[in-house]
């Protein structure tokens, strides 16, 4: 017990130095996946308090791309919310749906292409590892559009785009927010199995 005792300080200390804003936006980020994944609207009441926080607590540390990127995901929010309740027929609640692996290809190096400029911008702007942070933020950013629009493979690009986000956030000492991308991964998993039997059952 001697021996652990240590590594219960350094919890406790860790601990002690969050941010009380980062414990709020990780508890809301975390009620946003839950939510999502069993496709509740009032996620997005979730994720706009939750990118409301992360904008100022990314810009606070230097990650710039995710700062911005939270920016765009305050107002996808708000699109989130008006798609899963009027973007199907005749403005009925959106079902799940499928994109073909070609599209996805296409999407993949269309997004890959952007990732070189948008780090060389962060860069300049002295972003902390810019061209790793230009990556996850734009795959981010056409995942949020496809959890906008219930497209079943957007748990898959999440499951990449999170395991990239615990190690940034652990680079900069952002403990609570990479425990947060450590739980998304199950839920991730789990919000793919989720939506694709609701897609089955369509």
């Amino acid at each position: 017990m001697i021996e652990m005792a240590p590594w219960f300080d350094l919890i406790a200390e860790q601990w002690r130095q969050q941010s009380i804003w980062e414990v709020v936006a990780v508890i809301s980020a975390l009620l946003y996946l839950l939510l999502a994944t069993r496709q509740n609207i009032w996620c997005w009441a979730f994720a706009a308090l939750s990118t409301l926080l992360f904008i100022i607590l990314f810009h606070e540390v230097a990650l710039y791309s995710e700062s911005v990127l939270n920016a765009f995901y305050l107002f996808m929010a708000g699109y989130g919310w008006y798609q899963w309740r009027y973007g199907g027929e005749q403005q009925s609640q959106l079902p799940v749906q499928r994109w073909s692996l070609k599209l996805h290809v296409l999407i993949i190096a269309a997004t890959a292409a952007w990732v070189h400029p948008v780090g060389w911008v962060m860069a300049y702007f002295g972003a902390s590892f810019p061209y790793l942070d230009a990556l996850t933020s734009c795959f981010a950013v056409v995942t949020t559009i496809m959890v906008t629009r219930k497209v079943l493979e957007n748990w898959l690009y999440w499951l990449v785009i999170n395991t990239i986000m615990i190690y940034l956030c652990l680079q900069r000492e952002m403990f609570l927010t990479a425990g947060l991308f450590a739980i998304y991964l199950p839920l991730a998993a789990s919000g793919y199995w989720q939506w694709r039997r609701a897609w089955q059952a369509q």
